[in-house]
């Protein structure tokens, strides 16, 4: 874990605790812990992400536990703010709250939220829940009136105070907007897996940086957390297809299409969508090219993918190194999780 971080400081690594069966669970996170690891992320992929950091929460002392992302349309801001608190007082204090938007295909196509505007949604959640949370110890909540949420909480009992008086929100970006939303009003910003490291050095590193001064903050005001996709493995041409269904399935949503457009792969996220019909992203990986997997993947080996992002330390204060997630073994899985805990023995 050698070098320094974008505002000098040691590099800090997270990583992930998935909902596995508890002895795994445990094992992974105490794991992290021994590592030296910052802390671990739980995703909200289905099922809401405070259940497996609770039980890492459970058999751990030191690690933070984030939610990587839990989406804010998911849940009433009322049960996001309280979640948050649950998991703050099993955990002595050491939640942080990353929340972000998803797609509308998830949004209101699986989770059955009303149509909203993502962005201003975010921003009300966000509001909300340090609304909901500054005031829990306190014998009444004064109502909340957002855009979205409204609340008058006239019924609501006295609360178990919180733990701390504010929670660490984090906001994830995968374009401009809410990333410089992060830099506005949020204590971190999580970058996208998908962001490539040209898209992080050169697009968001900028916006980041020019939202802080046109907000007047600091840089150490936030956290800016980078996760970029990996697949170190000295047989490349074997990386590249165990991270071509990854790059697939996110290609295959609509809304991303304009993201692989200002990457020069517009035409083939189209053909991925157009596969996505009436297939899955395993048969769309097919039309995922080799220059595309390297666009957005570090492959190679341990050195090459270390050399390829360096770069993003620039403007990163902690990476969270994520391998193939999708239509990968469970033996390939233990081999880059292997991989990545070389990468940051470096």
């Amino acid at each position: 874990m050698a070098g320094k971080n974008a505002q000098g400081e040691d590099r800090r690594y997270w990583g992930f605790v998935p909902p596995v069966p508890a002895p795994i669970l445990t094992q992974i996170a105490q794991g992290a812990e021994a590592a030296g690891m910052e802390g671990v992320f739980a995703a909200q992929v289905y099922g809401p992400p405070f259940v497996p950091l609770a039980a890492a929460a459970a058999v751990t002392q030191r690690i933070k536990l984030a939610t990587g992302i839990a989406i804010a349309a998911a849940r009433s801001p009322f049960e996001t703010a309280t979640a948050a608190m649950d998991l703050d007082h099993i955990s002595m204090g050491r939640t942080v709250l990353g929340l972000g938007t998803s797609v509308s295909s998830w949004t209101t196509g699986v989770f059955g939220a009303p149509e909203m505007k993502p962005l201003t949604h975010l921003r009300d959640t966000v509001g909300a829940v340090r609304h909901i949370i500054a005031q829990a110890g306190q014998d009444e909540l004064t109502p909340y009136d957002g855009v979205y949420y409204k609340a008058d909480f006239a019924d609501l009992q006295p609360m178990t105070p919180p733990v701390r008086p504010a929670i660490p929100i984090w906001i994830a970006a995968l374009r401009e907007k809410l990333a410089r939303m992060g830099a506005e009003i949020g204590d971190g910003v999580i970058g996208h897996p998908m962001w490539s490291v040209e898209w992080t050095t050169d697009k968001m590193k900028p916006a980041i940086e020019d939202q802080l001064k046109l907000s007047g903050r600091a840089r150490s005001a936030i956290e800016v957390s980078i996760w970029p996709w990996v697949a170190p493995n000295p047989n490349e041409a074997e990386g590249l297809d165990d991270a071509r269904p990854t790059i697939a399935f996110y290609a295959g949503v609509a809304q991303y299409e304009s993201f692989f457009e200002a990457h020069g792969f517009k035409k083939e996220a189209q053909a991925c969508q157009e596969t996505l019909r009436n297939a899955t992203y395993i048969e769309a990986a097919a039309h995922v090219p080799d220059e595309m997997v390297r666009a957005f993947v570090a492959t190679g080996d341990v050195d090459k993918v270390r050399e390829r992002i360096e770069p993003i330390w620039s403007i990163a204060d902690s990476v969270c190194l994520v391998p193939p997630a999708y239509n990968v073994s469970p033996e390939k899985q233990m081999y880059y999780q292997g991989q990545v805990a070389a990468l940051m023995a470096q």
